[in-house]
């Protein structure tokens, strides 16, 4: 394995409550965006940046992605499925389950995040860290969010969803890098992602990395119009990367 490109793993398996009636009958990886399906996006930024090894953690009509995007290969990617089973699990659990198919190191990507960054330069961050984790932040300069992350130095020293503090001025910006060892041992009993993000952070072994470009994401329609907007306008633009 390619340690400067380590396995993905994409949350994937979420009800998508928030986007029905459209994702009553279909998963959100398959809402169409700019006439392709959302994961078509995604895998195409990863394929970009020669990440090849995806891992799809699928529930929620699960079978509808496998059966559009097969093994990957239209989309210059080697996909594998790992499924909850009838119900969410939850994000840690799923990737829990999924571990023998990601190997030691691996890259965590929400489901419904596009995030045009680079991501070998995260994975370049992490290593000479030391640490078993890394989150991505970005500073809440748009303020259209409440800001969750202590960050300094390279290290998230707070990561709190809930409890909001005036030191706080970074926000989770979706993408993250793991250690098969942070989702066993002690965390075994852990189900939810953003919980074992704040022990990981309590226990000081939660690095960080700071990135600048704005992040989009289809989790409400609000979102979805915003990447629909993005992506058009690029098409229509030849000065467009």
């Amino acid at each position: 394995m390619d340690p400067a490109h380590p396995p993905v793993a994409i949350l994937a398996g979420g009800l998508a409550t928030r986007l029905h009636p459209l994702t009553e009958k279909i998963p959100k990886a398959l809402v169409p965006v700019a006439g392709r399906p959302f994961l078509a996006h995604q895998l195409e930024l990863l394929a970009r940046q020669d990440f090849r090894r995806v891992v799809l953690c699928v529930g929620h009509l699960g079978e509808q992605i496998e059966a559009v995007f097969g093994d990957g290969r239209e989309d210059g990617v080697e996909l594998d499925y790992s499924y909850d089973g009838g119900q969410p699990i939850g994000t840690a659990a799923a990737l829990r389950q999924a571990l023998p198919k990601l190997g030691d190191v691996f890259l965590v990507l929400y489901g419904d995040s596009y995030l045009e960054i680079d991501y070998r330069s995260v994975v370049a961050a992490f290593h000479p860290l030391g640490k078993p984790a890394l989150m991505t932040v970005i500073e809440n300069s748009r303020g259209t969010e409440t800001a969750n992350v202590r960050f300094e130095d390279g290290n998230v020293l707070v990561y709190d969803k809930r409890n909001p503090a005036p030191e706080m001025r970074h926000i989770d910006y979706g993408l993250g890098v793991y250690r098969a060892s942070v989702f066993l041992d002690r965390w075994s009993e852990v189900v939810d992602l953003s919980e074992l993000q704040t022990r990981l952070a309590r226990e000081g072994l939660l690095a960080g990395h700071e990135v600048t470009r704005p992040y989009f994401e289809i989790g409400s329609y609000r979102g979805l119009e915003a990447l629909e907007s993005n992506l058009q306008g690029r098409d229509r633009s030849p000065q467009q990367p």
